[in-house]
């Protein structure tokens, strides 16, 4: 019987004690590994593979909560302006004065401009945002822009006109500053939750956090329903006329608007303390501060629940000096950013992401933002007093995002690892391009009930469809040091759609309309709009095919580090066959999700999320190791015990060890002579069919290779 392979661990080498029932101690793993590039693989890899838990729960959360309140702030303006126009522009006009009333109706001007205001400071807070995140660290930025974003909501809330300033600066002003805010949170939200996810269910704990959008809208129509009944006696003495508002009313309509804007800032209260006090990531660690023994702490504290990873000052500069210089990922730098995306392949990438998130906004926005227009098209929105138009405004809301938004982020948590994300975006711009030539072509046949039953299918396929997707691929398909410039300029692109929807949506709706219309007849140019966002939508089909499938990658594979030997062998021919293959939106990335193979549990480390201890070590992936009863079948063929197995009481579980030699092991990892470093898979393992002409084993079964393996081959 041939005997293991000598450990990679001297005599003179101590381990540590370290690690928990939560997660192992990463530097005893790795520390015997002198080569920087092969530790990174080793711990990156790790983060990929450990089982969902409690850590990845609290991720979810704690960055979920922010984007609540996003949407809350961005959406509440929709149900605030009808109360901002019956406190502040009641009475009539004075002809030839910009000073005077608007008999209780917001002007149109004003309108536009509050609600294109949030998404102004947006683009700025994606664009620097985005930018610092790559450059100082996503742990140092993430939670100043959560801080803008309560500070501004606060502002807005407690803002109140002067003889030198009027209420529409104000309002203006702080939307500036809280866009400013809520943009930040876009690239450091995806990126976090991005880096810190496991491969499998990256695409839903992304699409988790950006569903909570769907639960903002429904919080900010449920407080504006809430305390619509609470004055209900000063808003209900009144006429369906907004200049009917009298005294009592206006100073109900004055702390409702106040009370709805500043409940957006309590969530944010409870987040702020996690987001200031979360780990930096480790690919961060890793790619761009060239820290090795920093990265590894971090990891152990981010499942740990701690707020930073512990290291050896001494040992940490040791390693910085010794092997900083050695890691593989390129500094980022203008020189650098240029040669990156002046590629086909990176730019088409980045063209993608940017181009299908304007377009997709100039729509989402241009509806969401005006759902009162809606409304008031079917007839939903009037009634015969203030306070019955209130309630059925926010009723109206509640309806809309329960039956459309909230079921369409949920199915896309649920679809969109097994799917995929450019299989979704592509299927929902094209359903969307119907649904809105629909509309837009037979609005004048089409009643009341079917014109809302359209409404809540685009809003459900907007959200199982593009608005999520658009959010996740860019915060997966950049290399890390360009992740979240990469995300935030995508974001920021939208963002400037949403600008422009906003400005063209409402006066082109109400082109022509008569000032004493009711119902459809105040949106006389709504057929037309629609026609315009059905093009729109065509046009996001179109792009979408430049965006890459990234279910199932790693991080690290989507950057392009790829080992030869996982590409197809046999690409696709070129011709019309060849394009389909390539680009047929139903296929790409790998199994994920409810599509992955669901393996037991060989190590009992971690406490999954039904209390199960599992833990899939790296170098004993269980799809990688011989099936039971077929180690027994190969030893007896083999004749030579080239497999041997060991148990190891102190984890409580079997470790299997396959190989033959130092020599074989070389050939399976592609080190030696030819100085290859093993590529990326579940327990970097090569297929022997490759060498069958060449006299190796052809069975077709898959090497797995052992921690210490690996140590022996680099001492």
């Amino acid at each position: 019987m041939s005997s293991l392979p000598e450990p990679a661990l001297s005599s003179s080498y101590v381990r540590t004690q370290g690690g928990n029932a939560a997660f192992h101690n990463f530097h005893n793993d790795y520390s015997h590994i002198s080569d920087p590039n092969l530790r990174r693989r080793l711990a990156l890899a790790e983060i990929d593979k450990v089982p969902f838990g409690w850590y990845h729960v609290r991720a979810v959360l704690v960055a979920g909560i922010g984007f609540f309140t996003d949407s809350y702030n961005i959406f509440a303006i929709n149900l605030v302006t009808t109360l901002l126009g019956i406190v502040f522009w009641q009475g009539p006009p004075i002809p030839g004065s910009r000073s005077g009333g608007n008999n209780g109706e917001l002007p149109t001007a004003v309108n536009t401009a509050l609600k294109a205001a949030t998404s102004g400071g947006a683009v700025i807070g994606q664009l620097v945002f985005g930018w610092l995140a790559d450059m100082v660290g996503r742990r140092r930025m993430y939670g100043v822009e959560l801080t803008i974003i309560v500070v501004a909501t606060f502002a807005q809330a407690l803002s109140a006109p002067s003889y030198a300033v009027t209420m529409t600066g104000l309002l203006i002003f702080w939307r500036v500053i809280m866009g400013i805010g809520i943009g930040g949170d876009y690239p450091l939200s995806a990126v976090i939750t991005s880096e810190f996810a496991p491969t499998r269910w990256r695409g839903a704990m992304m699409a988790a956090v950006f569903s909570m959008q769907g639960t903002g809208q429904f919080a900010a129509a449920l407080v504006a329903l809430v305390t619509t009944v609470a004055f209900r006696d000063s808003f209900q003495s009144t006429t369906s006329s907004f200049s009917s508002c009298h005294d009592a009313c206006q100073v109900a309509g004055d702390r409702a608007w106040r009370i709805i804007i500043g409940f957006g800032a309590v969530p944010a209260l409870f987040a702020l303390y996690w987001r200031l006090t979360i780990p930096e990531t480790p690919r961060y660690t890793f790619d761009v501060a060239h820290d090795i023994e920093k990265a590894h702490a971090d990891i152990k504290a981010y499942m740990n629940n701690e707020a930073e990873g512990k290291v050896d000052p001494i040992e940490q500069e040791k390693t910085k000096l010794k092997y900083g210089k050695s890691l593989d990922a390129p500094n980022a730098s203008w020189p650098d950013a240029f040669s990156y995306f002046s590629q086909w392949k990176n730019f088409k990438v980045l063209f993608g992401t940017t181009s299908s998130w304007f377009l997709l906004d100039l729509a989402f926005y241009g509806l969401g933002l005006n759902n009162s227009i809606i409304l008031n098209a079917i007839g939903y929105s009037t009634g015969n007093t203030i306070y019955t138009t209130l309630m059925h405004n926010a009723i109206g809301n509640l309806i809309l995002v329960s039956a459309g938004s909230i079921p369409g982020y949920w199915l896309s948590v649920l679809t969109i690892d097994t799917i995929g994300r450019r299989s979704i975006q592509i299927i929902g711009f094209s359903i969307l391009t119907v649904l809105f030539c629909i509309i837009g072509f037979a609005y004048e046949s089409l009643s009341s009930g079917s014109l809302l039953a359209l409404y809540i299918l685009a809003q459900l396929f907007f959200n199982f469809g593009p608005n999520t997707t658009t959010f996740l691929i860019p915060g997966e398909c950049f290399p890390t040091r360009y992740r979240s410039t990469g995300h935030g300029l995508s974001a920021a692109m939208g963002k400037i759609g949403a600008i422009i929807a906003q400005v063209i949506a409402h006066p082109l709706t109400t082109k022509g309309a008569k000032p004493d219309c009711q119902g459809t007849a105040c949106e006389p140019w709504l057929n037309r709009l629609m026609q315009i966002f059905a093009l729109f939508m065509f046009c996001g089909t179109l792009v979408s095919f430049l965006v890459p499938e990234t279910k199932g990658h790693t991080l690290e594979e989507l950057a392009g580090e790829r080992d030869d030997r996982t590409r197809s062998r046999d690409p696709p021919k070129p011709g019309i066959g060849g394009w389909w293959l390539r680009n047929n939106p139903f296929t790409g990335g790998k199994p994920a999700g409810f599509s992955a193979i669901k393996s037991p549990n060989l190590l009992p480390r971690s406490p999954g999320l039904r209390g199960k201890q599992m833990r899939i070590g790296i170098m004993t992936s269980p799809e990688l190791l011989p099936k039971s009863g077929e180690k027994k079948r190969k030893r007896r063929k083999m004749g030579h015990a080239k497999e041997t197995s060991f148990e190891s009481e102190e984890q409580g579980g079997n470790y299997s060890r396959s190989g033959t030699s130092s020599r074989g092991h070389d050939d399976d990892l592609g080190i030696g002579n030819a100085g290859v470093l093993p590529g990326w898979s579940a327990g970097w393992a090569v297929q022997n069919h490759e060498r069958e002409a060449e006299g190796s084993r052809g069975d077709g079964r898959i090497e797995s290779i052992m921690l210490h393996d690996v140590g022996s081959l680099l001492k």
